[in-house]
């Protein structure tokens, strides 16, 4: 008895067993502030075991209603985002499958045989015809996971699925972007298309104008092909925007995986404030928060369980198959006291000699670890820069739009003026046309 139990404390003990190399999460690859972000900056603290953040919704983003309702539909059917859920469901069963393997899978048959034996290979000497039935329950060579091989197979799934999970999370904040992208873009092309339309029907009335005083005979020909020139040109800049608005829609409906809804409230106009503001002093968790981030890091885990995986197969591997029923040549007698068997087959295999084959799956698991440090790291990399560039692109757009505004009413102040000079002789058609031009250009762009 104490033979037994000195046994099942050791196997209780292995079963415990693993040969997975301790997690060791790499230092982030950058520097510990991001170089130019004004006002705001990113303090670096020590990474976290949580990393279970989740982005902001939608509505916390944007002020457009009318964008967050585009970006609800778009959440609930788009192709793209569907296959990465899809695709998330497919690794968690392959986790299952892997988790699977730590019990013992146990089933239930039946069987009935019959054979005819000769007359010459008979006990007996005469030809014979046997029956035999047979009701069974039991499992088939279920591995003793004593050095945590499966265990570890099974840990890579599961680091597997949660990284397709954080991928889905990516393609979810990239649709997110895609949408608000694409809106934005549908805003700014039918506000290019209005200006155009005005622009147009200004350039119009100077044209109708300029030709008048040339049928007077105080404009020039060449004052009135300039006049029809800019006409002409500010059709072909209609034309240009109202294929761009139509492209925009198309994109729109593309990305919302459906035609646009019929509910859609009011637009905000783009002179309003679309996006929330950035606070101050965002901590570098946010950072590692990140789908890509969290994604990259649970490959990485995932790769560091395969070496244990490998590291196990160097040991021996210990398989039970067991089963207990009842068997009869009469199906009749089947139940019966006395016809009960029962069948216990342990085996143990060990790796003698494999070529180098073992070794190499541990070097490639090795490696394949050492890779996705590297891709890792490049992953922090590159979030950091992504961050520093939105950060001191937001600290730049507004300066810049201001001067944009300024240099748009100067322009206009100046059109004016050359306008009126040209009307009452002081300067050429050229002067108005110049003026013209800056001012579109620059109220287009």
């Amino acid at each position: 008895m104490k033979k037994i139990l000195t046994c099942a404390a050791a196997v209780a003990l292995l079963a415990g067993c693993s040969l997975i190399p301790s997690y060791e999460q790499p230092a982030l690859p950058v520097a510990q502030a991001t170089r130019w972000a004004p006002p705001i900056r990113i303090r670096m603290l020590p990474p976290t075991r949580s990393r279970r953040a989740r982005p902001t919704s939608a509505g916390a983003t944007f002020a457009d209603a009318r964008l967050r309702r585009l970006i609800e539909v778009a959440l609930d059917n788009n192709r793209d985002l569907r296959v990465a859920a899809l695709n998330v469901e497919a690794f968690r069963a392959q986790y299952q499958i892997e988790r699977a393997d730590l019990f013992p899978a146990i089933g239930v048959a039946a069987q009935e045989t019959r054979q005819r034996i000769p007359a010459d290979l008979s006990a007996s000497g005469r030809r014979m015809i046997v029956s035999q039935y047979g009701v069974s329950l039991g499992t088939t060579a279920w591995e003793l996971d004593l050095f945590g091989r499966i265990r570890s197979l099974s840990e890579a799934a599961l680091e597997q699925y949660f990284a397709s999970d954080e991928t889905r999370r990516s393609a979810q904040i990239a649709l997110v972007a895609s949408v608000a992208n694409a809106y934005l873009a549908l805003l700014a092309d039918q506000a290019q298309l209005a200006l155009t339309r005005d622009t147009l029907a200004n350039y119009e009335r100077s044209y109708g104008l300029t030709r008048r005083s040339y049928e007077e005979g105080i404009a020039s020909r060449l004052d009135l092909r300039q006049a029809q020139t800019a006409v002409e040109n500010a059709r072909a800049s209609l034309a240009r925007y109202t294929r761009l608005v139509a492209q925009d829609e198309n994109a729109l409906v593309l990305l919302l995986g459906t035609g646009m809804p019929d509910d859609l409230p009011a637009p905000l106009p783009l002179a309003e404030k679309l996006t929330a503001d950035v606070p101050a002093g965002l901590p570098s968790e946010l950072l590692q928060s990140r789908p890509d981030v969290l994604a990259a890091e649970h490959r990485l885990r995932s790769a560091n369980a395969n070496i244990g995986a490998a590291r196990a197969a160097f040991f021996p591997r210990i398989a039970l198959t067991a089963s207990a029923g009842t068997a009869s040549n009469a199906l009749s007698g089947l139940f019966k006291a006395g016809s009960g068997t029962w069948l216990f087959q342990p085996q143990i295999s060990l790796p003698l000699f494999t070529a180098g084959s073992l070794r190499a799956s541990l070097d490639y698991a090795k490696i394949q670890k050492d890779i996705n440090v590297a891709q890792y790291e490049r992953t922090i990399q590159t979030a950091f820069r992504e961050v520093a560039d939105g950060l001191a692109a937001r600290g730049t757009y507004t300066s810049q739009l201001e001067a944009q505004v300024r240099f748009v009413e100067a322009a206009q102040d100046a059109y004016n003026l050359a306008d009126r000079r040209y009307r009452t002789g002081v300067d050429s058609y050229l002067a108005v046309l110049d003026a013209q031009r800056s001012l579109y250009t620059r109220s287009s762009s």
